[in-house]
């Protein structure tokens, strides 16, 4: 069976004078219809580079795609020019992005942008978009939507916001939505509300979904399988019970350990140690080796594969079933 979205070893930079800083290196995942696919880890990941070069977003910017596939119901996304790229940003792949500020032209009203991306990508008369617009508004729980379509971003809270960002994604019903950290700057209350919308608007239309997040809350409630990243790299890979039951990468456990548990008396939260590496320094060896209190001699010379676990994967040497148990440990 194809996958919806598969990409294949993925390799994206900057480009700084003459030197390409690589920030992904071989990142290889997949998203299929009807599921929500999680991407998680620590600022400086590579968790929103991912998803710009999934929709080559990287225009006037010093970002590359340098190597890598981006399948699209089998079809090559990076092959693909700028002109036809847009024909499928909107319509069939659409993204909401963390700041819906920023995705809103300020000095446009609701109703003309709304009105713009369909009438672009579903050849609507004025008046056809016009109407299915305010179906849509109304759809993602905007209450006079009507009136709503008269007003400027400004005007509206940062809920409110995401909400006509969300129905403004979805109104060409497309097959792939990529959310990225899209309840990050709204309270908590919004942010359940955000949540629960995504789940139903995936459960209707069947649409597959990679959502971003640094949330382990989040991503235990929504999606379906969780991808870890960690300086632009995979790290583990497995449906939501399995991550959650039982972690195996060191660096998944340590974020699962940092979440606060409810009811639980415990004393100062745990942390884990030191930060994740700058582009420009990176360590040898496994990335997390520095950072890692089970990091043995092999850890600091040779970075390890994507090691597969009966279904799942793991990027860690105590996976290695070639590798004698119990020596090098530092």
């Amino acid at each position: 069976m194809s996958h919806l979205l598969e990409v294949k070893n993925l390799e994206t930079g900057f480009q700084i004078d003459d030197d390409l800083l690589q920030v992904l290196h071989g990142v290889s995942f997949h998203v299929d219809r009807g599921e929500i696919v999680g991407v998680v880890g620590e600022s400086g990941s590579g968790k929103s580079v991912t998803a710009l070069s999934i929709m080559q977003l990287f225009h006037d910017t010093p970002g590359r795609i340098s190597g890598g596939e981006v399948l699209y119901e089998g079809e090559n996304l990076l092959d693909l020019s700028e002109r036809d790229m847009r024909k499928i940003r909107g319509k069939e792949i659409s993204m909401i992005f963390q700041d819906p500020m920023t995705s809103l032209n300020p000095v446009l009203r609701i109703g003309r942008q709304m009105r713009e991306v369909l009438q672009l990508h579903l050849n609507m008369s004025k008046e056809e978009a016009h109407e299915h617009a305010i179906k849509m508004l109304r759809s993602v729980g905007i209450p006079r939507p009507e009136s709503i379509m008269e007003d400027y971003p400004h005007q509206l809270s940062g809920g409110m916001r995401q909400r006509v960002i969300i129905a403004m994604q979805v109104s060409c019903n497309p097959s792939l939505l990529i959310a990225d950290e899209p309840t990050t700057a709204l309270d908590v209350t919004i942010q359940d509300q955000i949540l629960k919308l995504i789940k139903q608007i995936q459960q209707d239309t069947n649409m597959g979904v990679l959502f971003i997040t640094h949330d382990l809350g989040v991503v235990s409630e929504l999606c379906d399988r969780v991808i870890v990243m960690y300086a632009g790299r995979i790290v583990e890979e497995a449906t939501v019970k399995e991550l959650f039951n039982n972690p195996k990468h060191p660096y998944t456990k340590g974020l699962i350990d940092s979440v606060p548990k409810i009811g639980a008396n415990q004393g100062k939260l745990y942390s884990i140690p030191g930060t994740v590496p700058n582009p420009t320094d990176i360590p040898q060896g496994c990335k997390f080796a520095p950072r890692c209190a089970q990091a043995m001699d092999i850890c600091f010379q040779k970075e390890p594969e994507l090691f597969a676990l009966d279904g799942r994967h793991s990027r860690c040497w105590l996976h290695d079933q070639t590798l004698e148990k119990g020596g090098d440990k530092t």
